[in-house]
Formats: C-alpha cells, sequence, structure tokens
C-alpha cells in the first residue's frame, strides 16, 4: 500500500551538521582548514578563478572562425588508384562504391595524382581541371553530375 512504502536502506542520508562542537566531529574549524581566504565566510573567490593565472576564458581566442553550414564534404578519388586498382571501363558512382574504390556515402570528387594510361569513362560529382585534364587526354570521358 502507498502508506507502507519507504526508500530503500541507505538511499537516504542524514547531512553533516559541521560547526556544531568537536564532538560532532565537524567542530572548530568545520572541515575548512585553518586560515586563508577559503575558510572566511563571505563569498570567496569568483567562478574561473584560477588564483591570479590568466583565467581559461581570457586565454581563449576572442573571435571564433566560421563553419560554412552547406560545405559539401567529398570523398577524394585520385587517378593513380583508379590506375591501379581498375580495368579501363565506364564507371559511375555506384560502379566506383561497388568496386571498393570509393568507400563512403559523400559524394565523389576525382583529383589527378598521376597520369593516366588507361581509358575511363567515369561519372562523377566533382572533378579538379588536372583530373579532367588527365582523363581526356588518356582517351577517357569525364561527366560530372549535381548533387
Amino acid at each position: 500500500m502507498l502508506h507502507n512504502i519507504k526508500p530503500a536502506p541507505g538511499s537516504k542520508k542524514m547531512r553533516k551538521r559541521v560547526a556544531r562542537g568537536i564532538s560532532a566531529g565537524g567542530g572548530k574549524t568545520a572541515g575548512r582548514g585553518s586560515k586563508g581566504q577559503q575558510s572566511r565566510s563571505g563569498r570567496g573567490r569568483r567562478f574561473g578563478f584560477e588564483g591570479g593565472q590568466v583565467p581559461l576564458l581570457r586565454r581563449q581566442p576572442k573571435l571564433g572562425g566560421f563553419t560554412h553550414p552547406r560545405r559539401v564534404h567529398y570523398e577524394i578519388l585520385n587517378l593513380d588508384i583508379l590506375e591501379k586498382k581498375l580495368p579501363a571501363g565506364s564507371y559511375d558512382i555506384s560502379a566506383l562504391r561497388r568496386a571498393m574504390v570509393a568507400r563512403t556515402q559523400r559524394p565523389l570528387k576525382v583529383l589527378a595524382g598521376t597520369s593516366l594510361t588507361k581509358k575511363f569513362a567515369l561519372t562523377v560529382n566533382a572533378a579538379s581541371k588536372g583530373a579532367k585534364d588527365a582523363i581526356v587526354k588518356a582517351g577517357g570521358s569525364l561527366k560530372i553530375v549535381k548533387l
């Protein structure tokens, strides 16, 4: 019944009544030590005070940076990886993921690392100017699909 409910044993504990005599266990200095700023009554030190050292809040840079809320984070694919891992042919983004060349779900951007010798027809989200030139020079083609 509701009138019989009691808290679990040990869950309720009486607070220690300090400064109520030596026999009470918290007498004389009442756990504050002897002398010094912290032993006195009143406010003590302000929040964030570090003993005269320049506080953390004042050591931080005054102005933060800026993170663009709609910045696109691409997964990078270098041409030398294509050269090493894939035979010449036509690849879109899903085919590159199946071939484990692209591993995340981010949009894909091709960057030039080295010159190509194989002929690739790629469909990706973005590419650098050097990558475009290298693919076309090798006889391939590049199609950009916007997000």
